[in-house]
């Protein structure tokens, strides 16, 4: 579903990713980790289309999507959940999940995702920037829900929220799962979240793929060494 294909990407003349390849079939999670600065927000705005590509290429359904802009690959089913949410405050929950549904031909929020987030039907017609964290983060998953995605990326999607929170978003992820064929990529930080939730994990550093592995297979205590260094 998502082939990424020896990319590269830059700040000027500083390179931050080099050359680095993965692949995610569809209905598989992948957890990107790896300690802040390592590259895990720069590859994912590059996926997404905010920051252009050096070299290389990314496919989404076979589809070369590399030289097209975010809107674009919107349209061609690539969803980013930012990190910090970037939820709408002023505008109401209903207002937010709207926002998503510009390019849809249906203009109504489907009955599902209010069965994955119920606590947003109960407080659609508050201010987005009246919810706590945790459920801003899950404003923020809504919102890229409805554009009804192939390929779901979510940017730190555990920071800043109380860990009680974080197993309540590892639990929607799963059903997200269930009731559709997805993949989903997450760029994490916490380990037992990652494992909670990923077929796989990877690990990246200065820009690289350190190692990937099965989630059954990973060596945690490995993982936590790469995550506290």
């Amino acid at each position: 579903m998502l082939n990424v294909k020896n990319i590269q990407v830059a700040y000027g003349d500083s390179t931050v990713i080099s050359d680095l390849s993965f692949e995610a079939n569809p209905n598989e999670t992948i957890a990107i980790m790896g300690r802040n600065g390592m590259g895990k927000t720069t590859l994912f705005k590059s996926l997404i289309g905010v920051i252009p590509l050096k070299g290389g290429d990314i496919e989404v359904a076979g589809t070369n999507v590399s030289n097209m802009q975010s809107y674009e690959r919107v349209s061609q089913g690539v969803a980013y959940v930012p990190q910090g949410r970037m939820i709408f405050p002023t505008l109401t929950v209903l207002e937010n999940i709207e926002t998503g549904l510009e390019n849809s031909k249906n203009k109504k929020v489907p009955d599902e995702i209010y069965q994955l987030f119920p606590v947003l039907h109960d407080m659609r017609h508050r201010k987005g920037g009246n919810l706590s964290g945790g459920q801003q983060q899950q404003l923020a998953i809504a919102r890229a829900l409805v554009t009804d995605p192939k390929v779901l990326l979510l940017d730190e999607p555990t920071e800043g929220i109380q860990p009680s929170i974080i197993k309540d978003i590892a639990n929607i992820l799963n059903e997200i799962r269930k009731m559709r064929e997805i993949t989903i990529i997450v760029s994490e930080q916490v380990l037992h979240f990652a494992l909670a939730v990923a077929d796989r994990i990877l690990v990246i550093e200065s820009g690289n793929i350190l190692f990937e592995n099965k989630r059954d297979e990973v060596d945690t205590e490995k993982v936590s060494h790469y995550l506290s260094v």
